[in-house]
């Protein structure tokens, strides 16, 4: 179905775990380049494909892929993915940022969780900047709670939730 900003969105199956893979390396690769240096730390395309396959089959977890229309087709912009409560990953194509799909990615996330009687939260590394600006805008705010990131070097992720006033002394 076509979105008003001419976006097609479909759900994500097992076999899209490859195309969510290279959307997310793509969107890793231009924003968090300072936190992992590709020379450094080379994007692990084969973890976080097996992460997606996982993820993919796992019953409550739905994940949308949105695009538009362009020469060969579809051309895949986005994705998000979320399960009950926490918005597990969202990524946009660096040349689609600041075009508002990924607060439109944001929103039906958010309404799956809160259709499925949950609060939405979810992980942001503390150095991405650009995310925790758009997630700020859109009312989530930070619970104190920290962790570090799975892959090296380990930087440390922000749990938000939405919805929730912003605790005292959390910074956000």
């Amino acid at each position: 179905m076509p979105d008003p900003a001419g976006w097609r969105w479909r759900r994500a199956g097992p076999a899209d775990a490859v195309l969510l893979r290279d959307l997310e390396r793509a969107a890793n690769l231009a924003a968090l380049a300072h936190v992992f240096p590709p020379a450094t730390y080379p994007f692990p395309d084969a973890v976080v494909e097996q992460r997606w396959v996982t993820a993919l089959q796992e019953p409550g977890v739905a994940a949308w892929v949105v695009g538009r229309d362009g020469p060969g087709g579809a051309e895949p912009l986005g994705f998000v993915a979320h399960d009950d409560t926490w918005v597990r990953q969202v990524a946009v194509r660096p040349e689609a940022w600041g075009t508002g799909l990924g607060s439109a990615l944001l929103d039906r996330a958010v309404h799956g969780v809160r259709a499925r009687g949950g609060q939405p939260r979810l992980w942001c590394l503390r150095l991405n900047e650009r995310a925790l600006g758009l997630y700020g805008r859109r009312g989530w705010r930070r619970t104190g709670t920290e962790r570090a990131a799975v892959h090296p070097p380990h930087p440390v992720e922000v749990e938000l939730v939405l919805g929730e006033p912003v605790l005292a002394g959390s910074g956000a």
